[in-house]
């Protein structure tokens, strides 16, 4: 990893291109914003965890993977302001000048038309705009099949299984990481072990169903449910079958980029055709997932 993650009040003032926001899901809105910038500054955990709990929406990326894909925009550096009680109440001028001029020393801002700070969300891009200490640039929401790409459309996207839209508006796969934790073993005695991770409840899930992925690059077959089949007390798990892959994955990180749906969720009548269905679920996998990295090496 190169790119630096630097906590706002250890930052050094430097001559900074700042992109500024949430960028939850880092989608093509967000990365207009980004273009051209050489740090970001995000907040973390969002604000809504903070001033509106109950209505916080979920999250589509985990702190790690927004990083990563931050990183892949040429970005060298991801600013964090702590959020919290405290921080909700400084002023959107009090902002612009700790954050911005004293800290960052910003020379050029650029920010989404819809972005709002400080106290109350009084600030917007017009007051940035009006301080002479930056430039400042007020980025268009971009459109996606004709409707804005937003967060919230991607969350939609996601849970409901819509892989293929998610990823236009995402401009990459949906990815999901998380720790590999122990299971039933049932896929390992049905001839497809896989590595289960427990979606953390403060993240987006994929709608119930199997999917062509890829984890950690390798292709794979994963189902995300409750597994109907068996009498199963585990509850939610994410089961990724990594094709034609041996190793020990427990207590390791698993990143699954989602590619396509493949079905929903279904009740077996019993384990033979579960696993004569298994097995056309990873061949299906396998092609897509062929079809998808041939696509990617042509640019497509």
């Amino acid at each position: 990893m190169s790119i630096k993650v630097t906590p706002l009040e250890q930052a050094e003032p430097r001559a900074r291109d700042v992109a500024i926001g949430t960028f939850d899901g880092v989608h093509l809105g967000h990365r207009a914003v980004i273009e051209g910038m050489d740090t970001v500054l995000t907040f973390e955990p969002h604000p809504l965890e903070v001033l509106h709990p109950e209505s916080a929406p979920k999250l589509i990326n985990s702190f790690a993977v927004k990083r990563d894909v931050i990183e892949g925009l040429g970005v060298e550096e991801l600013v964090v302001i702590h959020f919290d009680e405290d921080f909700s109440h400084h002023s959107a001028e009090s902002f612009i000048e700790y954050a911005l001029v004293e800290k960052l020393g910003a020379r050029r801002v650029a920010v989404g038309e819809n972005f709002h700070f400080g106290a109350g969300q009084r600030g917007t891009p017009a007051m940035l705009a009006a301080h002479p200490e930056f430039e400042t640039r007020i980025q268009q929401l971009v459109e996606v099949d004709g409707e804005t790409v937003s967060s919230s459309r991607v969350r939609a996207q996601i849970e409901a299984g819509e892989m293929a839209g998610a990823r236009r508006c995402l401009g990459v796969p949906y990815m999901l990481q998380g720790e590999v934790v122990g299971g039933e073993r049932r896929g390992r005695e049905l001839g497809f072990p896989t590595a289960n991770i427990v979606p953390d409840p403060r993240l987006v899930t994929p709608g119930h169903g199997v999917y062509a992925a890829f984890a950690n690059g390798h292709p794979a077959a994963v189902n995300v449910g409750t597994r109907p089949t068996f009498d199963s007390k585990l509850g939610l798990l994410v089961e990724t079958f990594l094709i034609d892959f041996s190793g020990d994955l427990y207590g390791q990180d698993l990143r699954v980029a989602f590619v396509e749906r493949l079905r929903p969720e279904l009740a077996f009548d019993g384990v033979d055709a579960l696993v004569e269905q298994m097995h056309a679920d990873v061949e299906e996998a396998r092609r897509i997932c062929a079809d998808f990295t041939e696509a990617a090496a042509r640019g497509g």
